[in-house]
Order: C-alpha cells, then sequence, then structure tokens
C-alpha cells in the first residue's frame, strides 16, 4: 500500500477490523519509511451496478457521487462524515438488494431523499430542491410544510 504522505510503497498493517456493515475491513497502517500513520478501508468487490440515466445511456454506479450529494446536503449541519458514510452504504445495500444490474437513476434519488427525510429534515430539504428542481418559492414551502405534517404524525403515531 503506498504511503499518502511519502510515496513510499512499504507499510505494515498496524490493526485490522471489519466495519459494522460487514463489507469493509478497516485497516491502520504505518509506513515503514516516514513512520506515519494512515487508514485505509478494502470493500468487497461486487458485480458492477449500471445506473440507467433519464435519457437511456449508462453508467456505472457510483457513490462518491452518492457521497458529495448527500454530503452538500448535510453543510453546516450536526452531521459525521461517518453517518453520512453510514448513510450511503445503507443506499447501496439497498440498491444492490433490490436491483441485480441495472437501477434507473431517478430511484436512487428518491432512496437519498427517503433516508434524509427521516435523518435531518434540512438536509433533506436541500437535497430535494436541488433534485426535484423547484422553480419557485411556492414549491419550496409546500414541501418544507409537507415535511412538518409529516413529522407531526410521526409524533402523533409514538405518543
Amino acid at each position: 500500500m503506498r504511503c499518502p504522505f511519502c510515496q513510499a510503497l512499504d507499510s505494515r498493517v498496524l490493526e485490522s477490523r471489519a466495519n459494522d456493515d460487514q463489507y469493509t475491513v478497516r485497516r491502520r497502517r504505518e509506513c515503514v519509511a516516514c513512520q506515519r500513520r494512515f487508514t485505509t478501508y478494502e470493500r468487497v468487490e461486487l458485480s458492477p451496478l449500471l445506473v440507467v440515466k433519464q435519457h437511456r445511456t449508462r453508467e456505472e454506479f457510483d457513490r462518491a457521487k452518492i457521497r458529495r450529494g448527500i454530503a452538500r446536503a448535510c453543510e453546516k449541519r450536526p452531521i459525521s462524515s461517518s453517518q453520512i458514510e453510514e448513510l450511503v452504504d445503507e443506499i447501496e445495500r439497498q440498491l444492490r438488494t433490490e436491483y441485480e444490474r441495472e437501477v434507473p437513476a431517478a430511484d436512487i434519488g428518491v432512496k437519498v431523499m427517503q433516508r434524509l427525510r427521516t435523518f435531518d429534515g434540512v438536509a433533506y430539504v436541500r437535497f430535494a430542491s436541488v433534485y426535484r428542481e423547484f422553480r419557485d418559492v411556492e414549491t419550496f414551502a409546500k414541501e418544507v410544510l409537507q415535511l412538518l405534517n409529516h413529522k407531526e404524525n410521526l409524533e402523533d403515531t409514538l405518543s
């Protein structure tokens, strides 16, 4: 494993452990040359999942795109990067369970919104405003009201 600091090729593993998802191994490493420590992750390689775009073009699934979209929606919110990574893991796991080879791009956006809606209302509205391309304030306000009504109904059910 190449050291990200000095680019040396030799490092030793100090600690290995499975992540909560059981599909990823976290390894703590130390560079033999500069003695700096870094973390690597090994992920099970699954068959490629293709995303079918709106105009029927296909591209390989890229979890980094989901992570970027969620991170942008969660900016300045009390949400850690590990929580974002867990959300991305859950969404990817759900997609791979429901779809064998191809997934419609629209379904990815819907799944992200579903997870964000229960996770953080502000992040949900931010993501939805971009994903659904809100054109005016009225549409935005309507979405916020629906979120508030959903939250009240949920609280009533739990009481």
